[in-house]
């Protein structure tokens, strides 16, 4: 007979992860019942729905084991099988790699081999019987009879298996599973004992050297077992690329085996490490609660009142995945390995990667400098050991690697933003990291301080005017950094640098255009045309992209009034049947893609031209209509958190057009109320009187019942603790902050 889990409220639909379930023993006043972990598992979204704890090594997963770019996470909500459970997962991003050590508990009612996942062991699953809520997954594999559940601590995957009576009962432990990207080059397993095995993952994807060790423990002892290497039976120990472990077990009916694995990227005695010092028996229940209780306390972060279900489901669902990225890379005993490919340990500070920087500088990071102080000064020290392990900063690193994937020098506005909010770091490293980053001779940065542009070349991906653009506003940073630190002549030389997107202004057509290397633009040129000059966008997407000069931008443009014209052709010139969208052109409102992360500050430039009121229309839109609370409820790439990150603070009515300024632009709050729980036991109220779906316009604005002058409110504004008021309205109120101020260029507040 099938084992069915056991729902209050009937069977799990996914898009309503509001069920509760006596088993689980979830409160319904607990927050992490709104968290919808299949929101992107559909579509573009590319997240996965495993179980993890915020920030965490491991990210224990269903793997269907077929490749392809939906499947990037290593799981797709329209598929039918699964092969297996693998502990690491990236969220959201278009890398396929990771997948290591995959385990897949077996029987003797199925034995098909499919060539689609590469003839490993698989069973269907439905989604009827599948559960997945913050730190824990369950799915029943059909073909089986077998029910699964995984949990995690930081460092330790956590799996409960409960079994039919079977004499051929068995858990595979496959090192040679890869999917995507993802190759392993040399794996190994060894046997302790009949209830621990150990070994290691190395491979080469996305990331060149990547490095998984491992040490697992069973709750009952296997009574025999078989090795393989590339598939032909071996003895143990056994080393090669291809390498797997077939556990045998006789089981009685409902019998339930517990595995634990610890995982380390630097020494199978760091892996013993994590496995003693984060689990101390076999008990799955208490380990699932505490990683409830972990994620319940950073929900808790942020309370909102609302009597919208939907989109308080899809509120906390975005807190949750915002808090997947970056992930721990040092083990229990604070080793790790390094971006220069040694061992390095971190002192007295967890070391993090999974930098998806080019993405995440935009509002991750300055979300974490509000709910995450603790861990804000650890990814300080993470980036700047990177920048000592390899001379420079990083750009998009993953498991002690650079991978050089996308532009700019993107971990100097983290540094600098961290730095103007008070993290305390060493000051001189960090500068000295963010100027070296910003003078190295690779990725076209030798030709773009010499010329003050990056010229066309044959490169596929050459990004000519993307790459100016990245590079000129990190610049604007550490000039910000040099004035703040009283280095004028560094200052003088990096603000003139960060006026090199004028360069490339076409003044007689109002384009930021490519030149080559006479200076003379490239024609043909049409805007909207995706181009090898733009970094996954075109023109219109990237014009914008000034967000430390916008008064330039303005000037440039023609005055306030053009302006407003052409930002309006954004949002309308909507593209043709004809027009090719590339895959990265999701959730488009005219020319405007919130699938990708050039446009997400664009909304926000109607308040520089006293337009609030079109400012405020479009982020309840894009808050509507671009996320749904259903497995294809993204509209692009999560990007290891800034999708989500772009929701949360949009939601509480405001946003950091300039990551690094101290600022943040008004718009329209999405609740009656929100309550933002800061440190030192202070807490930031948004309040919103008045709100309906047709009061979206701010009539006025109050901080301590005080008239908000200013479009812009500041971050240690919102440190102090205190109540910004908006009171609604269904009329635009374009008047509001006229005669206010807008933010001063070359100032951090």
């Amino acid at each position: 007979m099938k084992k069915l889990y056991v729902y209050i409220a009937g069977i799990l639909v996914f898009c309503s992860c509001t069920n509760k379930q006596k088993e689980y023993d979830v409160s319904e006043k607990a927050l992490t019942t709104y968290v919808n972990t299949f929101l992107g598992t559909d579509g573009p979204g590319n997240t996965y729905p495993g179980a993890t704890l915020p920030f965490g090594m491991v990210q224990l997963s269903p793997d269907i084991g077929i490749p392809g770019w939906d499947r990037i996470s290593g799981y797709f909500y329209q598929d039918s099988i699964l092969t297996g459970f693998s502990h690491t997962h990236l969220s959201g991003t278009g890398a396929g790699d990771l997948y290591d050590v995959l385990v897949m508990p077996t029987n003797s009612r199925f034995s098909k081999k499919i060539k689609e996942n590469n003839f490993k062991p698989f069973s269907k699953y439905s989604h009827d019987q599948e559960l997945a809520t913050p730190g824990y997954y369950g799915v029943h594999l059909l073909d089986y009879d077998i029910k699964v559940e995984l949990t995690a601590t930081e460092r330790v995957g956590i799996h409960r298996y409960t079994f039919p009576k079977d004499s051929l009962t068995a858990i595979h432990v496959d090192l040679g599973y890869a999917i995507n990207w993802d190759n392993p080059t040399d794996t190994y397993i060894e046997k302790v004992s009949n209830s621990k095995i150990r070994g290691y993952r190395m491979s080469t994807g996305w990331a060149k050297d990547q490095r998984i060790y491992f040490v697992m423990e069973f709750s009952k002892p296997f009574e025999k077992y078989s090795v393989f290497k590339n598939d032909s039976i071996t003895t143990i120990p056994v080393k090669g690329k291809n390498t797997k472990i077939i556990l045998n077990y006789n089981t009685e009916e409902d019998e339930q085996i517990i595995v634990k694995t610890g995982l380390s990227t630097s020494s199978l005695d760091g892996a013993e490490a994590s496995l003693l010092t984060e689990t101390s028996d076999f008990n799955f229940d208490f380990y699932r609660k505490k990683a409830q209780s972990t994620w319940e306390k950073e929900l808790q972060k942020i309370k909102i009142t609302t009597s919208n279900e939907n989109k308080k489901t899809i509120f906390y669902t975005m807190m949750y995945q915002s808090m997947l990225a970056p992930t721990l890379l040092s083990d229990a005993k604070g080793e790790y390995k390094g971006a220069n490919d040694t061992i390095a340990i971190a002192n007295g500070y967890k070391r993090y990667d999974t930098f998806s920087l080019w993405d995440t500088f935009r509002a991750a990071h300055p979300l974490y400098t509000l709910l995450q102080p603790e861990r804000v000064p650890d990814m300080i020290h993470s980036l700047l050991a990177h920048y000592n392990e390899t001379g420079i900063l990083p750009v998009w690193s993953m498991q002690g690697n650079e991978t050089n994937m996308m532009i700019g020098y993107h971990a100097v506005p983290v540094i600098v933003d961290a730095y103007f909010k008070g993290v305390k770091f060493n000051t001189n490293v960090a500068y000295n990291a963010c100027k070296k980053s910003a003078m190295v001779n690779d990725r076209q940065i030798k030709v773009y301080r010499e010329t003050g542009y990056i010229p066309v070349d044959e490169h596929h991906e050459n990004w000519s005017v993307s790459k100016t653009m990245e590079y000129a506003y990190d610049d604007w940073c550490i000039a910000m950094f040099a004035k703040e630190l009283g280095k004028e002549e560094d200052y003088n030389y990096f603000l003139k640098r960060s006026e090199n997107w004028k360069n490339l202004y076409n003044e007689k057509r109002s384009w930021l255009q490519p030149k080559n290397k006479e200076g003379e633009f490239i024609t043909p040129f049409i805007p909207k045309e995706y181009t090898p000059y733009f970094c996954e966008s075109n023109a219109w997407q990237y014009y914008w992209f000034v967000p430390h000069d916008i008064e330039g931008l303005i000037k440039k443009t023609g005055g306030k009034e053009r302006f407003s014209q052409k930002l309006d052709s954004m949002f309308s010139l909507n593209p043709l049947p004809e027009d090719k969208l590339p895959i990265f052109s999701t959730g488009m409102i005219g020319q405007y893609a919130h699938g990708n992360e050039p446009s997400h500050h664009v909304a926000y430039l109607y308040n520089y031209i006293n337009q609030p009121s079109k400012t405020q229309e479009l982020t309840r839109e894009i808050l509507e209509k671009q996320y749904k609370n259903e497995p294809n409820g993204h509209c692009g790439n999560e990007d290891c958190g800034q999708m989500s990150s772009w929701y949360v603070f949009n939601a509480l009515g405001f946003y950091p057009v300039n990551p690094v300024q101290g600022i943040y632009h008004l718009s329209t709050p999405l609740f009656e109320k929100s309550e933002i729980v800061l440190s030192k036991g202070r807490t930031f109220t948004c309040i919103a009187k008045n709100i309906s779906d047709q009061n979206k316009y701010v009539k006025k604005i109050t901080l301590n019942g005080k008239p908000l002058q200013n479009i812009y409110i500041e971050h240690k504004e919102i440190m102090k603790g205190g109540t910004l008021e908006f009171e609604m309205s269904n009329t635009p109120n374009d008047s509001l902050f006229i005669n206010g101020e807008l933010p001063k260029r070359n100032k951090i507040y």
